[in-house]
């Protein structure tokens, strides 16, 4: 596995090393001990799926609030996405910055998110997946959001929003809670 740290302070994207013959490829996508050894969290809780129908479908942005902050590792497994996080610790030198990686199912690339950002993704192709490794269970009373198009992180997305939930139009502006911590330590 290759890491790369991103200019978000702690996360990461990660590649693959294949191991090629005729036959194909054969390439590690987790393994516990070279994500501890680069001073990541390994733990998983929960390993989820979204499909996606349309290209231009947005999911997000998304969160959970202290004391059921999750760290991710999401990788596209079908088509591509623009997969973007923001960095919601107040005591980071990163805060409130966002940033956007393209992840495609050639590519195979994964982005590592830590605990403390928020998380959302465009879809670049019809019919995307994604897979996400999650560190903590679901909880709906944690779960929070901020709306994709918040002037507070001015995001710009690579396409015209086709689909998007109500829910995820209706969170409100960051401005409101500014200074809800995310309790995570940079």
């Amino acid at each position: 596995m290759i890491f790369t740290a991103t200019p978000l302070h702690g996360a990461w994207t990660i590649d693959i090393e294949p191991s090629k013959d005729k036959r194909g490829f054969f390439a590690r996508t987790w393994c516990r001990l070279e994500i501890e050894a680069q001073g990541l969290d390994s733990h998983i809780a929960q390993e989820s799926l979204s499909y996606n129908r349309i290209r231009g479908t947005l999911r997000g942005l998304h969160f959970q609030r202290s004391p059921h902050e999750e760290t991710k590792m999401v990788r596209c497994v079908r088509g591509a996405i623009f997969d973007v996080i923001v960095d919601l610790r107040p005591t980071s030198p990163t805060y409130r910055v966002w940033y956007g990686v393209e992840l495609t199912a050639e590519s195979r690339r994964a982005l590592y998110i830590p605990k403390g950002f928020a998380h959302g993704f465009q879809t670049l192709t019809d019919d995307a997946e994604i897979s996400y490794r999650i560190s903590e269970f679901y909880s709906p009373r944690a779960g929070n959001g901020y709306c994709y198009d918040d002037p507070a992180f001015a995001i710009i997305w690579p396409l015209p929003v086709s689909e998007i939930s109500e829910r995820d139009l209706s969170w409100p502006p960051f401005s409101v809670w500014p200074e809800e911590p995310i309790e995570q330590q940079v």
